[in-house]
């Protein structure tokens, strides 16, 4: 069975594969010809080739699918990504690993208009509660509450709903470190944790405010994140993949720590190319300037994704600490921990590998500026005994010393002296500096 079913997925995705290599081939001839309405040739060939491509798409599993997004390279990911229905993408979601989420993320392929979602546990799957008025969440027994940017109004009726107050989402940012975890008195476990957000554009962290209560998870953030979208899907999707509001968040954590391993293999790549350029013979200035930014945003995000998984190991040492947790959530929270651990000796190698192209950058910038300061050097010393000569031949002596010879002419043997004679010098510095060459060469 596992080899019809392997035999499958090769077929498939051959004739994905076999339809996006003609549409590329394609492509690239109508781009090379001159014609009349260019454009429009050009878009009506995508259009066509497209549209072969979804009724292929059209034809298979989700797990066909995504079988195929995780073996093909990104750039043809967003391609048969944009050729799939709605209906298609959140089923293959449920199957795709988290690399290749993240590069779905990046093209925000859902937009979550609802700023409350409320999930309960319906024969082992966590179901999203619907929620059209304050009674709708009153008649359930919710184990999830998740807030997204809400309102001041929100707050305040979901609180007054179950006894507790929501902190406001733009001020997480302004609590101390020693202030992230504590333990209310009427019960209340308050956690806030930093998750990862990476982008195209941009890179930071989100304060996301956790409260456990009443067997109840709260949590409460500014902006959507892919990893509560990747945990939702999956607790949907799989039977007892959740038992109660602690999975749930140590899910959370331990999504968070995967996507922060996503992370660092994008460092990785990225410094791998920057890696290839500084290691060449030549670099000008202006290359060297952009080397230098890219290694910078690199170097920010590695230290971002440090901070996120140290918060992370802080979160889950402090729910192990308090004694929360039971015997297999704690076994579940010594893995996060692990896994956790691995991540920092990454961590650590990229800071060393950013330091080290870093210095080897400045010193392709100190070779060109070392360059240029030989060339003034050579020309210093070159013209250097010509300036003594030049004031020598403005002194009244030399007058005396050509009296009889007409100016001219005596001006003029002097000028090609002068040139001879820097000539000279520029030959003779020349002939030291191969010679010191070669004597570096043989040692």
């Amino acid at each position: 069975m596992q080899k019809n079913s392997n035999g499958k997925h090769y077929d498939s995705q051959q004739a994905v594969l076999d339809q996006l290599l003609k549409h590329k081939l394609v492509e690239d001839l109508v781009h090379k010809q001159d014609m009349p309405h260019h454009d429009l040739v050009e878009a009506l060939v995508r259009k066509e080739s497209m549209a072969h491509l979804k009724r292929i798409l059209d034809q298979l599993a989700p797990e066909e699918i995504a079988h195929i997004l995780k073996e093909f390279q990104p750039e043809d990911q967003l391609l048969i990504w944009e050729q799939l229905n709605d209906d298609q993408k959140e089923p293959i979601l449920l199957d795709v690993p988290i690399s290749v989420l993240n590069i779905l993320d990046k093209q925000a392929f859902k937009i979550e208009k609802s700023r409350i979602k409320a999930f309960d546990l319906l024969e082992g799957r966590l179901h999203e509660i619907s929620i059209n008025a304050p009674k709708d969440l009153i008649d359930a027994k919710p184990i999830w509450i998740d807030l997204v940017a809400p309102t001041f109004e929100d707050r305040i009726w979901v609180g007054d709903i179950f006894g507790i107050v929501f902190p406001d989402p733009d001020k997480l940012k302004d609590l101390e470190s020693s202030a992230r975890f504590y333990v209310e008195e009427n019960g209340e476990i308050h956690l806030h944790s930093d998750f990862l957000l990476d982008k195209d554009d941009v890179s930071r962290n989100i304060v996301v405010a956790f409260i456990l209560y009443q067997d109840i998870l709260f949590s409460i953030r500014k902006e959507e994140l892919p990893i509560f979208r990747l945990q939702r899907l999956r607790a949907l999707s799989q039977p007892n993949y959740v038992s109660n509001s602690k999975d749930i968040l140590l899910d959370l954590y331990a999504a968070n720590a995967e996507y922060s391993a996503g992370a660092l293999e994008d460092v990785y790549l990225a410094l791998e190319v920057v890696g290839n350029h500084v290691l060449s013979k030549q670099m000008s200035d202006e290359e060297a300037a952009k080397i230098l930014n890219d290694i910078a945003n690199e170097e920010d995000l590695n230290g971002r994704i440090r901070r996120n998984v140290m918060d992370t190991r802080r979160a889950v040492s402090f729910l192990m600490r308090s004694k929360f947790l039971a015997k297999d959530q704690l076994e579940y929270s010594q893995q996060i921990l692990r896994d956790i651990e691995s991540l920092d000796g990454h961590t650590a190698f990229l800071f060393d590998k950013i330091n080290f192209l870093m210095d080897a950058v400045v010193g392709f910038i100190n070779i060109n500026q070392n360059k240029v300061v030989k060339r003034l050097t050579v020309a210093s010393v070159v013209f250097l005994p010509l300036n003594v000569l030049a004031g020598i031949g403005g002194m009244s002596e030399y007058s005396m010393m050509t009296q009889g010879i007409p100016w001219p002419v005596s001006y003029s043997i002097f000028t090609i002296a002068l040139v001879i004679f820097g000539w000279l010098t520029y030959v003779i510095l020349k002939f030291l500096e191969n010679r010191g060459h070669g004597k570096s060469d043989k040692h």
